[in-house]
């Protein structure tokens, strides 16, 4: 699968009564609150003593791609075009790959 054509089937299950505006305040929040949950199972693994459970994390990690999809839709952009910006960001910081000193000093305009 393509990741626009996730996308698009993603939304199928969009609620179409929501503005555009709550689509964008909806999917910033389900980010926030399944990234939570994300961490907790692993909260769980690296503090308590919990076995790492991986099907659990990727479910949570499926919700991430979920409102990740939905963000893009409200804003209307693709995931395509979103995710080839961060590989562009990422190549222009770290040419080489990773550098330590390169994430130490980030140049003040490379968000």
């Amino acid at each position: 699968m393509k990741i626009n054509e996730y996308q698009k089937l993603a939304m199928l299950t969009l609620n179409k009564e929501l503005d555009k505006k709550d689509i964008l305040i909806n999917s910033v929040m389900g980010l926030c609150g399944e990234s939570g949950e994300a961490i907790d199972i692993v909260k769980k693994w690296l503090a308590q003593g919990h076995e790492l459970d991986k099907d659990h994390l990727a479910k949570e990690l499926g919700d991430i791609a979920w409102y990740l999809a939905e963000a893009a839709t409200a804003l209307d952009l693709s995931l395509e075009d979103i995710l080839q910006a961060n590989l562009d960001k990422l190549k222009k910081r770290y040419p080489q790959g990773f550098d330590k000193n390169n994430s130490i000093h980030r140049k003040t305009d490379d968000l």
